[in-house]
């Protein structure tokens, strides 16, 4: 997490329709990180999910970023030094580093649905993904220090979080060992993103048949959020 001076970014207020008001389509932000192209399970759930979101809302609009086909940066001490320094201060590289900073963080507050596919690799997300919440967990930004302490900025979003793996951990001696769900409900509810459900498919190693039953359990999960 990373303070900024920097001029603030423009936050969009989530207004519930009403009767009398005319309906307002949903903005779905969808983040891949898989970095498997095909035969990705996290990307063929997380397609799934939004195919049935989008047959029950004809005017919902997608945002996708691919964290595998467009790979952000990590953390370098030139990114922290533009991200410390006040935007009037800023060289034109830092500039240009903080802009694309500003440019996701944007993306998280014109978005009404967060939707993330989010394999588990070596227990834990993967590290495309790691660099996308380095560049999106920024103090002063996404979250701020009040009296109580932190206090998370990016209100009133849904987060659907598709996790893939190939053991089980929803349940077991596994469970201590997932560090993927567990991270991200941790690091988005502390920005504010604390609507979170966690849709896990797993047991994917664990041969066809294994496969074939997350699968379908993931289909049902995934008809119960969005029912007919």
């Amino acid at each position: 997490m990373f303070a900024t001076t920097r001029k603030q970014i423009r936050r969009v207020q989530i207004l519930k329709p009403d009767k009398e008001s005319e309906f307002i389509m949903t903005k779905i932000l969808h983040i891949n990180s898989s970095v498997r192209n095909n035969g990705s399970i996290s990307r063929k759930v997380t397609e799934e999910f939004l195919n049935k979101w989008k047959a029950k809302e004809l005017g919902a609009t997608v945002v996708n970023r691919d964290l595998a086909a467009n790979p952000l940066p990590h953390l370098t001490e030139e990114t922290l030094g533009a991200f410390f320094t006040p935007a009037e201060n800023r060289t034109p590289e830092q500039a240009k580093i903080a802009a694309l900073s500003e440019s996701l963080v944007q993306e998280l507050f014109d978005a009404d649905v967060i939707v993330i596919g989010a394999p588990m690799y070596n227990f834990s997300i993967t590290s495309g993904l790691k660099a996308w919440v380095d560049q999106v967990a920024r103090a002063g930004v996404t979250f701020k220090y009040g009296e109580s302490g932190p206090v998370g900025l990016l209100t009133g979003k849904k987060v659907f979080i598709f996790t893939t793996s190939g053991g089980v951990y929803s349940q077991g001696p596994a469970a201590a060992m997932d560090f993927a769900g567990t991270y991200l409900r941790t690091v988005l509810g502390f920005i504010g993103l604390t609507d979170v459900t966690v849709v896990q498919s797993e047991g994917l190693a664990m041969g066809d048949a294994g496969v074939e039953k997350a699968l379908a359990q993931t289909s049902n999960t995934i008809n119960e959020l969005l029912p007919a």
